[in-house]
């Protein structure tokens, strides 16, 4: 516990608190960026973009080396990544738009040759003298132990450009990710808009790639969004919740695997990711699991109350036995089935209320309005109060209702 508190608060070490900032600035970018690709429905394309990255690691590295330079520069690594990774997004785009091929199949294309090239250079170079102590298939899983400075100075950089471009250009790209026609109707770019998620996309795989590996940097892009998604219905906001769902998964992921030295970082981080999508899963307040379980027991009462007083309007023996002790525990009908003078009341009114439909129905010949009576909703939440004395007038005085 001393470990965690020390890795939480900043105080288990330099390296410690460098990985832990940089891993909580990768989540909240990662995070942040990978809402609208989510929300467009293309968030898979992600993984091919990570796997394209892995041929320009390799290409990089074999480049720097011939020019005499050193191979294991980060700078460079992460711009023949960049590029690979451009190139890779562009064939997709180019054959989910000029053949018959769907998108997945141009993504699965993708993703295996150019994951395929990655690992047969990064075999070449590995029988290479020089390569032999690059340490390249850290880009594979990841390796925060030999985190410096400079890969976080990166990974803030990076991760900054990303989230404010995204924030910048919410507007056309929440139009395009939910109605891309009328997008472009609107006189924006298509394409240009789904280039630029994508490129988003790979800023920030590409900066990742050292810290949790082009592997997991795929679970950092999606599984924030997801989660986000249940917390609200507003793009603008799912941006910054994804952002911090993405930022406290990788502080948090960074503490535990500092407080457990054996434990690697990126596993770690995912997997407290997805602790929190499961946790938004259940017991997010709207879209949640238990939330839906509610709204379904309140529904099944209303229904069952319903129906239990027009059986006692129309004089009807109850059946149901759920029905029976629903309006027994509401004060409206005994346990033997005898409605109580309360419930008679209120079977009257609810035998009432559904002959006011029949003359709304015949009133007002528009679905618009008639359509949303469902059974349950009480007409007063409908219709004004003169409307509803007007049904009454079409309809005559109400029947009384004798009491046993």
């Amino acid at each position: 516990m001393n470990l965690f508190l020390d890795a939480l608060f900043l105080q288990a070490g330099y390296n410690a608190a460098l990985v832990a900032i940089g891993a909580g600035l990768l989540g909240f970018a990662a995070g942040a960026s990978g809402t609208f690709p989510f929300l467009r429905k293309r968030a898979l394309i992600s993984d091919a973009v990570a796997h394209a990255t892995l041929p320009g690691v390799g290409l990089a590295f074999v480049i720097m080396v011939a020019l005499g330079g050193d191979g294991r520069s980060l700078v460079g690594l992460l711009a023949g990544s960049a590029a690979t990774a451009w190139i890779g997004l562009l064939v997709i785009e180019w054959i989910a738009r000029r053949t018959r091929l769907a998108e997945d199949a141009a993504i699965g294309a993708v993703l295996g040759v150019f994951f395929g090239v990655g690992i047969v250079l990064l075999t070449v170079i590995q029988s290479m003298s020089a390569g032999r102590q690059a340490g390249l298939e850290s880009f594979l899983l990841g390796s925060t132990a030999g985190m410096l400075l400079q890969d976080a100075v990166v990974i803030a950089i990076g991760g900054s450009l990303a989230v404010f471009t995204t924030w910048l250009m919410r507007r056309p790209m929440t139009l395009v990710a939910f109605d891309s026609d009328y997008a472009a109707s609107m006189g924006y770019d298509v394409r240009r808009v789904d280039l630029l998620m994508m490129a988003l996309v790979m800023s920030v795989t590409v900066v990742g790639l050292k810290l949790v590996g082009l592997i997991l940097i795929v679970a950092m892009l999606i599984i924030p969004a997801v989660a986000a998604r249940f917390w609200t219905d507003r793009s603008s906001r799912m941006i910054w919740i994804a952002g911090g769902i993405g930022g406290a998964s990788g502080y948090l992921g960074a503490v535990f695997s500092a407080s457990a030295p054996a434990m690697p970082t990126g596993p770690i981080i995912v997997l407290v990711a997805a602790a929190i999508f499961i946790f938004s899963l259940l017991f997010a307040p709207e879209r949640g699991v238990l939330a839906a379980i509610v709204r379904h027991r309140r529904f099944q009462v209303r229904v069952h109350r319903l129906q239990g007083l027009l059986a006692l309007a129309a004089e009807h023996p109850i059946r149901e036995a759920y029905t029976l002790r629903l309006l027994a525990r509401e004060g409206l009908a005994r346990p033997d089935g005898v409605p109580t003078n309360a419930g008679r009341a209120q079977a009257a009114k609810i035998a009432r209320d559904e002959r006011r439909w029949d003359v709304a129905r015949e009133v007002y010949q528009d679905a618009g309005l008639t359509g949303r009576y469902d059974g349950l909703t009480p007409i007063e939440d409908v219709f004004t109060s003169d409307e509803i004395a007007d049904f009454d007038h079409r309809l005559g005085p109400p029947v009384a209702v004798e009491s046993g």
